[in-house]
């Protein structure tokens, strides 16, 4: 296993901390009823610790050259498909039906947004991801309003999920070490999300977030301004706010009343 080099292209660094690998395996209580969702595992560091784990196991690689290695992983309930995870068609993938889904993978970090992107795309419900992450996209997946972290992606995911920052990596804990420090985020599902048109309301919040220099007003000319002042007004901002000091709660009221 030692000797396959990572692929600097595919965004390959192996977390090797076992301290770490059990901490994200045991980030979420699953049953034999529940799938865990596995994406890049790489040399199988930390899948050798979910296949420990009553529930099923989907593994994405794209990496043909770790086949062997993988394979060696094979049990009744584990599937690993080596293709690009960006191209699956999750739901044609699933073998059956789950009670809930869970992704824990250590993703590539140049795809990290594509990725969450293309879960959410699926159709699937997923009950929670726990991902290891560059240090700077934990900081805006789960940034506050007002924070220089805060944007369009943090919103996009509050939508779904409740974002907590669990911990930061070193990059000594990975072969070879990123150039950046890393951090372990874990997403739980709302227990009931809102109702609304999503595909208008995330369009609705790209164009609040633009141009982060300008002002809300400024950045939604193509929207009803005389229906939003009086929500800002009323949930304490001044008209000159900037999308970036808005919480999610009040950007869905905005989105309700237009």
């Amino acid at each position: 296993m030692a000797n396959i080099p990572a692929k600097k292209s595919l965004g390959q660094n192996f977390l090797k901390d076992e301290n770490i690998l059990r901490k994200i395996a045991d980030s979420f209580d699953v049953t034999e009823k529940d799938l865990i969702i596995e994406i890049g595992p790489g040399m199988g560091a930390l899948t050798k610790y979910l296949i420990q784990k009553s529930s099923d196991l989907l593994c994405y690689e794209i990496d043909e050259r770790l086949k062997d290695t993988l394979l060696s992983f094979s049990k009744e309930n584990v599937q690993i498909i080596f293709d690009d995870f960006l191209k699956r068609n999750l739901k044609e993938d699933l073998q059956k039906d789950y009670k809930k889904i869970y992704v824990i993978a250590n993703i590539p970090y140049y795809i990290t947004t594509p990725i969450i992107e293309h879960i959410l795309a699926s159709g699937l419900i997923i009950h929670g991801m726990t991902l290891l992450v560059q240090k700077e996209v934990a900081m805006r997946f789960s940034a506050k309003p007002g924070s220089k972290d805060y944007g369009y992606f943090t919103v996009f995911l509050q939508h779904y999920f409740s974002v907590q920052k669990l911990f930061d990596v070193h990059p000594h804990a990975f072969s070879p070490p990123p150039k950046v420090m890393s951090s372990v985020v874990r997403l739980v599902r709302k227990e009931k999300l809102i109702e609304l048109d999503e595909p208008k309301f995330f369009e609705f919040l790209k164009m609040a977030f633009h141009q982060k220099r300008k002002t809300l007003k400024n950045n939604l000319q193509g929207y009803n301004w005389d229906r939003i002042a009086p929500i800002l007004q009323n949930s304490g901002y001044s008209l000159s706010v900037r999308a970036e000091e808005i919480s999610y709660e009040t950007f869905v009221l905005i989105f309700q009343n237009l």
